[in-house]
């Protein structure tokens, strides 16, 4: 089975402050605001969400293709896929931009000032769908470049090709009607608590509406689990213990690497979204979001448990 993770690739740059933001940000001077914060370094960090999707897959023993932008700096990044076994094969590179990143400054008291370079993101992978067949074919659409997430579900529909729409914190840049179009067919509509108000707000339809478009709708929802619905039902699936968490970055996009490999294993749907809070435990165990591993037995004994 073709496994493809269209979305973005990242580096996340993540530094922190040792002190307060609000020490140093005088209310009466805000217009006028600049400011300096030294840092304590810098820890790079492999991210995106098709880097992190597909990295969960190769821990569940699949071979993802990646469809995403890259830019001149990929070397690094290139690297550690080939150093996981993913191919970089369908991976664009723009040779005038930067890799997407995202500059991450935190206080002590957890405040975040985050600049993000969409640079390589912002132009279309354009996958060339001719080279997998339909019926072995399944495709991931999470956030990444635009023009990939809207044209990306079309083709898809057209060609046959069973695919989940992940629109994730791309909604905001949605047109209500291109968002419809979007849902419309896809095998699995995932999203959080917020995401999925924030799509019943844009389009203007309820669940019940939704649940006509997507054969079936699941919810994450953190430290409560998940939700798989469908027209016919409702399951809540219950988190799964970590031994301890370290940084829930990137926990949705690793439950979407367990979810899909039950899927291509030919699992049911609850036992895939089970798969998923498996994956997810994991990750949250590690700080960054491609930093966690397990092994075989590992990740049954948390399964079974």
């Amino acid at each position: 089975m073709n496994i493809i993770v269209s979305g973005s690739l990242a580096y996340d740059r993540i530094m922190d402050f040792p002190g307060h933001f609000s020490d140093h940000i005088l209310p009466d001077k805000i217009h006028v605001l600049n400011v300096c914060f030294q840092v304590n370094g810098m820890k790079e960090k492999y991210g995106g969400t098709a880097g992190n999707i597909a990295y969960s897959l190769t821990l569940m023993g699949e071979k993802p293709i990646i469809s995403s932008t890259i830019g001149h700096d990929y070397e690094r990044y290139f690297a550690w896929l080939a150093k996981n076994g993913i191919s970089t094969e369908n991976i664009k590179i723009i040779a005038d931009e930067f890799t997407a990143g995202a500059y991450i400054t935190t206080d002590q008291a957890d405040n975040q000032i985050t600049g993000f370079n969409p640079g390589a993101m912002k132009y279309p992978s354009a996958l060339d769908f001719d080279k997998f067949h339909p019926k072995e074919t399944i495709i991931i659409v999470s956030p990444g470049n635009l023009e990939d997430m809207i044209t990306y579900p079309h083709t898809c529909k057209v060609r046959g090709i069973n695919y989940i729409f992940d629109p994730g914190q791309s909604l905001p840049m949605w047109d209500a009607k291109e968002l419809v179009q979007a849902i419309d067919g896809c095998g699995i509509l995932i999203v959080n608590d917020y995401e999925l108000d924030l799509i019943i707000s844009k389009t203007g339809l309820n669940k019940g509406a939704l649940l006509k478009m997507a054969r079936t709708i699941i919810t994450t929802r953190g430290e409560f689990g998940s939700r798989v619905s469908t027209l016919d039902s409702e399951i809540d699936i219950s988190p799964v213990k970590a031994r301890k968490v370290e940084d829930p970055t990137g926990a949705g996009d690793s439950y979407r690497g367990g979810l899909i490999s039950g899927l291509v294993q030919g699992k049911d749907i609850e036992q895939c979204a089970r798969m998923g809070s498996v994956c997810a435990s994991f990750a949250v165990e590690s700080y960054g979001t491609q930093e966690y591993s397990f092994t075989v037995d590992e990740f049954n004994e948390r399964l079974n448990g």
